[in-house]
């Protein structure tokens, strides 16, 4: 089997690394998501990975009426933790016997390389899977941005994020049962519907230039080789209209 992507962005929730409803860093669910991310760049698919940090601390929330730390310090701080559980998800993947290279927006050479785009996608080029951490290294800017950003800089065919329900909802299905399950949307439609699939700065860029988002569920085990693989399953985002049946 193989892909039909050349090279794809995937997008961790820092949550997927700890136990659900748990905070903190799970080395069972780092390895688990690490042996399906080798299983899927197998396929042949160059693979970089964008992390982010609310398992260890969330910048927005950790400052929310605390006037002692500025907010911009606290989006820092995210940024930071996105950088520990890049450390996290590199050893895991090395572990497995991938080639890795973390790179971080936030200059830190005693653990990571320094982001520069040229050099991200020489390594995968190469077949190294690259973990990008500290987002963009600007605060006021979420990791699903980042993503986005990355995706578009990079040239990858298609954006992935790994969540912890089956895709894009029309309510949250933790807490409705009666919430419908999307296959297919358009940028349009999201905006439209106010739907959570990533904030509105990462799907602006994406719309404008046309980049498809798959939304899916990784708990289930082999899914990123599946998203990876083509198969049809989550939310795909984009801006073909569906054919009516």
């Amino acid at each position: 089997m193989s892909s039909p992507y050349n090279r794809v962005l995937l997008k961790l929730s820092g949550e997927s690394f700890a136990p659900a409803g748990q905070r903190g860093i799970s080395m069972e669910e780092v390895v688990d998501i690490a042996s399906q991310t080798i299983k899927a760049q197998k396929l042949g698919v160059q693979i970089g990975i964008v992390i982010g940090g609310g398992n260890i601390l969330r910048g927005a929330q950790f400052t929310a009426g605390a006037r002692s730390i500025q907010e911009a310090t606290g989006h820092y701080m995210g940024m930071l933790a996105t950088v520990i559980n890049g450390l996290a998800l590199q050893d895991a993947l090395e572990s497995l016997g991938a080639e890795t290279r973390l790179m971080s927006a936030i200059k830190m050479d005693g653990v990571a390389e320094p982001y520069i785009r040229r050099r991200a996608k020489r390594h995968m080029e190469k077949g190294r899977i690259v973990i990008f951490a500290a987002g963009t290294g600007a605060p006021f800017v979420t990791t699903d941005t980042a993503a986005a950003q990355k995706a578009l800089e990079l040239e990858c065919n298609i954006l992935m994020k790994a969540t912890r329900v089956d895709g894009v909802y029309s309510d949250d299905p933790e807490t409705n049962p009666h919430a419908v399950l999307y296959n297919h949307l358009t940028f349009g439609q999201v905006r439209e519907k106010n739907l959570r699939v990533m904030d509105s700065t990462a799907i602006a860029h994406c719309m404008e230039h046309d980049l498809p988002i798959l939304v899916f569920n990784y708990r289930t085990d082999g899914n990123i080789e599946r998203a990876v693989r083509g198969e049809t399953l989550g939310t795909r985002v984009d801006s073909t209209p569906m054919t009516p049946a």
